[in-house]
């Protein structure tokens, strides 16, 4: 088990790395060997619900969409609203 300062030094080094991924493809692959599948299709379902939510579309609507569960619809709207900012700042880039 790592210690306190040995996690804050993991956790920079990865998004270290991250920030070093030039393209899609390159994006892709690395999340690809990081993630089960199933954790790559939770990540790439909350951030659909984002872009929704982001639209104003309501929590039925995203459900009926995206076949996501509300509860977990809920806990993005919760993030996008009052969490880090990190979902606000993707998506003020990308203009939506």
């Amino acid at each position: 088990m790592l210690s306190p300062g040995e996690e804050v030094a993991a956790e920079e080094e990865l998004f270290n790395g991250v920030l070093q991924l030039k393209n899609i493809s390159e994006c892709r692959a690395f999340f690809e060997d990081l993630c089960t599948p199933a954790e790559l299709q939770a990540m790439k379902d909350r951030w659909s619900v984002a872009e929704r939510l982001a639209e104003g579309r309501t929590y039925r609507e995203i459900h009926e969409l995206t076949g996501v569960s509300v509860t977990t619809i809920g806990r993005v709207s919760r993030y996008l609203s009052s969490g880090s900012g990190g979902y606000q700042t993707i998506l003020k880039r990308l203009g939506k």
